[in-house]
């Protein structure tokens, strides 16, 4: 299934929801009805029992150069529909990082501004290995503002974060990966079929565990290492006596690949 939107083509590819940005002949640079079209994308697949990870894509040579400059010009004219754009990008960010279905990023070309803000809500990111990451706000006298002077630091670190951030300087993506920003680097002619792979290798993990443990992780951020553990043994004890746990023991004894719900 495709949407109307030009922007944004999202559809269903076996039990991943891919969700491509289709605006190659701006490097994929988003403007708000894109935004809403991540997040309609979003939604639907939360909703359908049938997915099991979601994958962000792009058509061309770039993946995202940020947000459509032109667009924002436009915005900039209407302190209230700016206001409301900027807290879209959060809620979407957000959004991404919270879904209890694992979201994975297969990075080409450039990656960018709003582009890399839009990663680093990702979980999983597979870059080829001639993509190039930066922030590039600078450049134009902008700040970030779909969270990335908050998200960079968390990642690379605060001197990274502010070389990036304060110079607009591009970093490839093995440096990026040395960083914490990208997950893996691979050719560029094994891209998707990497990105692919992946989704398609989480479709064989127990949702539910998947889910527990991303939401573990993330939540580690912002809270105390004992508050982390205590949490940690309270979700973890009914998924550990749960069902997919019994799947799972009972395939490792028949020495078969166990089949979750």
């Amino acid at each position: 299934m495709t949407s109307d939107d030009p922007g944004i083509v999202v559809r269903t590819e076996g039990a991943t929801g891919v969700m491509e940005l289709a605006r190659p002949s701006r490097q994929n640079a988003l403007r708000p009805a894109d935004r809403a079209a991540l997040r309609a994308g979003l939604r639907r697949f939360e909703a359908d029992p049938a997915l099991r990870s979601v994958l962000i894509r792009a058509q061309g040579d770039a993946f995202c150069t940020g947000v459509d400059l032109d667009a924002f010009a436009a915005l900039r004219q209407d302190p209230k529909a700016l206001a409301a754009f900027l807290a879209e990008g959060h809620e979407l960010l957000a959004a991404l990082e919270a879904s209890a279905l694992p979201v994975v990023a297969a990075v080409r070309g450039l990656c960018l501004a709003g582009g890399l803000e839009l990663v680093m809500g990702c979980d999983i990111v597979i870059a080829s290995r001639e993509a190039r990451f930066g922030d590039q706000h600078a450049r134009f006298g902008l700040v970030p503002a779909w969270g990335g002077s908050q998200r960079l630091p968390r990642l690379a670190g605060l001197r990274r974060a502010l070389d990036l951030m304060l110079t607009g300087r591009w970093i490839g993506a093995e440096e990026a990966a040395s960083w914490g920003l990208v997950s893996r680097v691979v050719e560029p002619d094994a891209l998707d079929a990497v990105a692919a792979a992946c989704c398609a290798d989480l479709a064989t993990r127990s949702a539910a565990g998947l889910a527990a443990m991303k939401r573990l992780a993330r939540v580690s951020l912002a809270m105390p290492l004992d508050e982390g553990l205590r949490q940690e043994a309270a979700e973890a004890l009914p998924l550990l006596l749960g069902p997919d746990a019994t799947e799972g023991l009972a395939a490792f004894r028949a020495r078969r690949r166990p089949g979750f719900a």
